[in-house]
């Protein structure tokens, strides 16, 4: 998941740099949904990782 975030900040930028601002802005969009996603994901596996131990 990390990595489509690195994917679609890229987009972003390349799309900002080149004056797509309604795509840079979209992109940049899902880029932080998908980041926060991932860090609810590893915040919750830590949890249960610590649990079974």
């Amino acid at each position: 998941m990390l990595r489509w975030t690195i994917t679609f900040i890229i987009i972003a930028i390349i799309a900002g740099i080149l004056g797509f601002g309604g795509i840079a802005g979209a992109a940049a969009g899902i880029a932080k949904i998908l980041f926060f996603i991932f860090i609810v994901l590893f915040i919750v596996s830590l949890i249960m990782g610590r649990r079974k131990s």
